[in-house]
């Protein structure tokens, strides 16, 4: 605990691992994670692949667990 899974138009690898650590250090921080604990994957979706693949596979279908979508907060009260 916990698994993060970051999809996201293809990026270069030294972005990746900066992400990564920022992600890490997040969990660290806030949920009180160790580090052995946490695992992150990064899979690059090509742009036209988006939609079909990631925004109306994953996202959409799953708004109720979604905590931002497009940018706006959809944090429940």
């Amino acid at each position: 605990m916990p698994y993060i899974s970051v999809k996201a138009f293809p990026m270069d690898e030294e972005t990746k691992r900066k992400t990564a650590e920022q992600i890490l250090e997040v969990f660290q921080k806030t949920w009180g994670a160790e580090p052995e604990w946490v695992s992150i994957s990064m899979e690059d979706i090509d742009p036209e692949e988006w939609d079909d693949r990631v925004r109306n596979a994953e996202i959409l279908p799953n708004r109720d667990k979604l905590m931002i979508l497009d940018g706006v907060k959809q944090y429940k009260s």
